[in-house]
């Protein structure tokens, strides 16, 4: 596994993204059409992209940093295979060589179902073993999500 800084993408590259976040998110975060996924993916501020790429160059995982109100936000997405065997955190250290701060909305409950039926599973405890903040007091509620703000700061 490597990951790569890519930040324009072929037809077929955009379309592996979209199925990723579709079958890795919760469903309601989901793009119907691909036409839809690329107008998201065009609307993001500053966007900066990780690949993470298997043996034979497959996309398997996914994390980009965005500029949104004056702060450096962002994502990480990472075939359900993968999960659990350090891919996360390697993503994750790629994106944090690169800013000083990130910040990620993170949903804090296991009540929402992806594309295959299963929960969505919380990646709080992830983040929280990778030295984030969890701001309580700062959450997103709304009709897709409900979610806790987190943050992360290079103190070195």
């Amino acid at each position: 596994m490597k990951v790569v800084h890519q930040n324009s993408f072929l037809e077929k590259e955009k379309e592996t993204l979209w199925q990723l976040r579709n079958n890795e998110y919760p469903i309601q975060f989901g793009h119907e059409t691909f036409q839809k996924f690329d107008v998201y993916l065009n609307s993001i501020s500053e966007m900066d992209n990780y690949l993470l790429l298997d043996s034979e160059n497959e996309i398997q995982g996914w994390a980009y940093t965005f500029f949104r109100d004056s702060e450096v936000w962002f994502a990480i997405m990472l075939n359900y295979e993968f999960q659990g065997k350090g891919y996360g955190r390697i993503l994750l250290e790629e994106i944090k060589k690169n800013n000083q701060n990130l910040n990620g909305w993170v949903i804090d409950h296991e009540n929402d179902m992806k594309r295959n039926n299963k929960k969505y599973k919380s990646p709080l405890e992830f983040y929280v073993r990778n030295g984030f903040a969890v701001l309580d007091d700062i959450r997103l509620e709304n009709e897709k999500i409900s979610a806790v703000k987190i943050n992360w700061k290079n103190n070195k």
